[in-house]
């Protein structure tokens, strides 16, 4: 064989090579709506990746007592660092809990759907308390970000079912800002 015929051999089989690796680098995120986005001078302190689920309740409907629904209880979720190191839970509040005793409790202050219509909703939410001297202690805000599933079920539930719990598995990204 020749060696131009050897060369083309070569990029033959070089070219799916490469077509394949750039296939399979993940899509970049979504941009960040401006409505979820830290007020200045706040300043990215941690993000961190939530495992877990969301728990949700059967009850009554608010607007209409006769129809029910799942009402979100709780999350109830493992937090970790990017090297997938355990650093706290987040719980019912909202609350996240680090390992090192901190500890931060948010409310909602706006919201996106996100690009994913099968999963909770991307939030901003605002510091109201932040305790202890670690990771969480000079929190002033929090955004959820890169949800995966975690939403009740559309359909909703019956009366039979009032009182009964539903956890539904999820993730996300909380990105906590000083």
């Amino acid at each position: 064989m020749r060696q131009r015929d050897l060369d083309s051999l070569g990029a033959l089989f070089l070219i799916p090579l490469l077509v394949g690796c750039a296939a399979s680098h993940p899509a970049a995120p979504s941009p960040m709506p401006a409505q979820l986005r830290a007020a200045p001078p706040q300043v990215l302190a941690l993000e961190l990746r939530a495992t877990g689920v969301q728990v949700y309740e059967c009850r009554p409907s608010q607007g209409d007592p006769a129809r029910f629904d799942w009402l979100l209880k709780a999350p109830e979720a493992e937090l970790s660092d990017h090297a997938g190191k355990p650093v706290g839970r987040h719980f019912a509040g909202p609350t996240w809990e680090a390992t090192d005793g901190s500890k931060v409790v948010g409310e909602v202050v706006a919201r996106d759907s996100g690009p994913d219509p099968a999963a909770i909703p991307w939030l901003l939410l605002r510091a109201t308390t932040a305790s202890g001297s670690g990771v969480f202690a000079q929190t002033q805000s929090i955004q959820r970000l890169h949800t995966v599933g975690g939403k009740a079920p559309a359909e909703g539930c019956s009366q039979s079912q009032n009182g009964t719990q539903l956890r539904v598995p999820y993730s996300a990204d909380y990105l906590f800002y000083r």
